[in-house]
């Protein structure tokens, strides 16, 4: 029996004897191989395998519990949907998700493209970098990933069977707890709530039952429409990012749930990175986050439109009006839940460091009630948010309102 016929959380030299293994071609010099862990997010563990010739390898490997709680324990299986996923997605949306070159239903791991040449995007925005193309990069991937493997376009039966194959009950509950619940009512007291915030925090989210009422929609909402295959967690800490270029990986949380919930994520990411270069006084990043925030969902609206009418297979979504009803729907959506990740970020279990790491407290407290503000403006007002344009009102409406 070899030393990886069965299940364990590998080490560095663990990862370095499992590289060889797995990918004997590549031509390792032995010698200078060297590997180190990279990843910080919650759920797994990434290392970056190199040698002295200029090869490399990124090697994923996923733990049984979250990194943040070890009571909190998750299926490794997600690894395997992860890894067929990035393969789906490059069908789709060719060139913006990295290369799978193996992945192990056994030891709960796969072999990636290194990326070491791009930059975590929400890392560059912290040091208030500009990426003029993101906003028509990741209006294609959305479009393209979401729509085409949608009933819509996708045969009926073959989706069904992604449905079944994709699904991962343990992930899906984290979002339906940590982003649907949880930071309106503090029920397991596992919130992070920023101190001077407080009787805001209990006024606005804890006691403002038409806002629950509206989350509750949402979030079985989030149970039950299995509408697309959605990355599930598309935030700027899942998108590599050069000047010329966007990948977005790390889609464990995926699964078939509504389109707008990724569309949403997004949004909301920029605000985080809006909300730190208000902080810092960075005019010029703070443009370019609105302005990217209004392109993104214009571009987004253009291109459904074209790839609808492109690619549609469904006899009946071709009814006139249909098209218009379901893009609304998608648009409700994506309003609710920029909303409650706008929320979730600001006062749930898992803060985003675009936010947390705003040094002064007067300005770190404004822009979390901005936060709060403006993601009940979204899920409480969605029906009118239908262009970009309207998103960023919203944004500037509360920024007003939270001082």
């Amino acid at each position: 029996m070899g030393k990886f016929d069965k299940y364990f959380l590998m080490g560095i030299d663990d990862i370095l004897e499992y590289t060889l293994e797995k990918l004997p071609d590549i031509g390792w010099d032995k010698g200078s191989m060297q590997a180190k862990e990279i990843g910080d997010g919650n759920l797994n563990y990434v290392f970056r395998v190199w040698d002295g010739q200029g090869h490399s390898v990124i090697i994923k490997h996923a733990g049984v519990s979250l990194r943040i709680s070890e009571d909190m324990k998750v299926s490794t299986d997600r690894n395997r949907i992860e890894s067929e996923i990035l393969q789906l997605n490059d069908r789709y949306a060719p060139g913006m998700v990295p290369k799978i070159y193996f992945y192990d239903t056994v030891m709960s791991a796969c072999g990636m493209e290194d990326l070491s040449e791009y930059q975590l995007m929400r890392y560059a925005m912290m040091e208030h970098k500009i990426f003029p193309r993101f906003a028509d990069d990741i209006s294609t991937y959305m479009v393209n990933t979401l729509l085409m493997t949608s009933d819509v376009v996708m045969d009926h039966q073959e989706k069904k069977g992604l449905v079944k194959s994709f699904i991962s009950p343990e992930l899906c509950q984290i979002t339906e707890d940590l982003v649907l619940m949880e930071p309106y009512n503090d029920i397991k007291h596992e919130n992070n709530v920023f101190p001077p915030n407080a009787d805001f925090v209990k006024r606005e989210l804890y006691d403002d039952e038409a806002l629950h009422l509206e989350v509750s929609k949402l979030k079985f909402k989030f149970m039950t429409d299995a509408q697309a295959l959605m990355h599930g967690d598309l935030h700027t800490g899942s998108i590599f990012v050069k000047p010329d270029s966007t990948k977005v990986f790390d889609p464990e949380f995926a699964t078939y749930a509504p389109m707008g919930y990724d569309v949403g994520n997004v949004v909301a990411n920029l605000i985080f990175a809006y909300d730190n270069g208000l902080a810092a006084g960075a005019d010029e990043f703070c443009a370019w986050c609105l302005e990217t925030i209004e392109k993104t969902m214009d571009l987004f609206v253009e291109k459904f439109n074209k790839k609808f009418d492109e690619a549609v297979t469904e006899p009946m979504a071709k009814v006139p009006g249909f098209k218009q009803w379901y893009l609304e729907g998608i648009l409700n959506d994506t309003a609710g839940y920029a909303g409650t990740e706008l929320h979730r970020r600001t006062v749930g279990m898992a803060n985003v460091k675009d936010v947390t790491t705003i040094a002064d407290q007067e300005k770190r407290a404004w822009v979390e009630r901005l936060n709060i503000l403006c993601g009940k403006d979204y899920i409480l007002h969605q029906t009118s948010f239908r262009t970009g344009a309207d998103f960023v009102a919203a944004i500037k409406r509360a920024q007003e309102a939270a001082k």
